[in-house]
């Protein structure tokens, strides 16, 4: 058998195991999955109408102000979700299964692939889940493309995938699963300060860059440009630069903690 037989092998063993944890331990994925819909019924149904009619000009529409919500929401599950990847990745290197695996004659990466296609599978999975709601309570993308709802799709699973990378490498320096919970904490944090929300616009001078060219505002306005035919401009080239880099940072950082020799 070929390496890299071997490898695709481990690592479908390892995505095995990862998603038999997740479905022995559903809540941790409930918590972070019901944060975001919570929040998208809380700005809909309680915000709605002032939030659209501080984006509208004084006219208050809730369905608007859905059209540009969901987009951000859907990101926001993505960065969610990728904690329990850290608090996963953390219990492991705490429990010492870790130090098992590396004296068994498995793919050393296996491990590592094993948590990350298992986080991006939880991830969008749940993006899908709250896409519905969203299409539940009024969403609508009529002017999409079959391309650009497979371009967004896309989108999607890069910026899960390099969420993830970055979840796997906070987990494995964690002393344990709460503090890799609290080190993930950007990742729920940072589209509360994008344009998730409300636009950058509205925000005060200082602190538009900050908002603007975080990881997840290019991410959202890509997304909505897709779904619902507004400018893109320079934010897509921008999510897809960002989505490479992190996954890159993510990777080398996993990888060379992941092959530190245990102390």
């Amino acid at each position: 058998m070929s390496s890299f037989s071997l490898a695709l092998r481990d690592s479908s063993t390892m995505l095995r195991r990862n998603l038999l944890h997740a479905r022995r331990y559903p809540s941790l994925t409930l918590n972070l999955l019901l944060t975001p819909v919570v929040l998208l019924l809380l700005f809909v149904y309680v915000f709605g109408d002032v939030m659209s009619a501080g984006l509208g000009g004084g006219h208050a529409d809730r369905s608007a102000y859905i059209a540009y919500l969901v987009p951000g929401l859907l990101l926001m599950t993505i960065g969610g979700t990728t904690v329990g990847a850290a608090v996963s990745v953390s219990n492991d290197m705490t429990e010492g299964i870790i130090d098992r695996f590396r004296t068994m004659a498995i793919h050393r990466g296996s491990v590592l692939v094993g948590h990350v296609v298992g986080s991006v599978l939880q991830a969008v999975a749940s993006a899908v889940v709250v896409g519905a709601v969203g299409v539940a309570i009024g969403f609508r993308s009529t002017d999409a493309t079959v391309l650009e709802w497979l371009a967004a799709f896309g989108l999607l699973t890069l910026f899960a995938l390099a969420l993830t990378w970055i979840a796997v490498g906070m987990g494995m320096v964690s002393p344990s699963a709460e503090a890799a919970s609290n080190n993930a904490l950007p990742m729920i944090f940072l589209p509360l300060i994008s344009s998730a929300f409300v636009p950058v616009e509205a925000m005060p001078g200082w602190f538009q860059p900050i908002a603007e060219y975080q990881p997840f505002t290019p991410a959202i306005e890509t997304l909505r440009g897709l779904l619902l035919g507004t400018g893109i401009g320079h934010n897509g080239w921008l999510a897809v630069a960002w989505c490479l880099a992190l996954a890159a940072l993510g990777y080398r950082w996993s990888k060379a903690v992941f092959e530190r020799a245990p102390k």
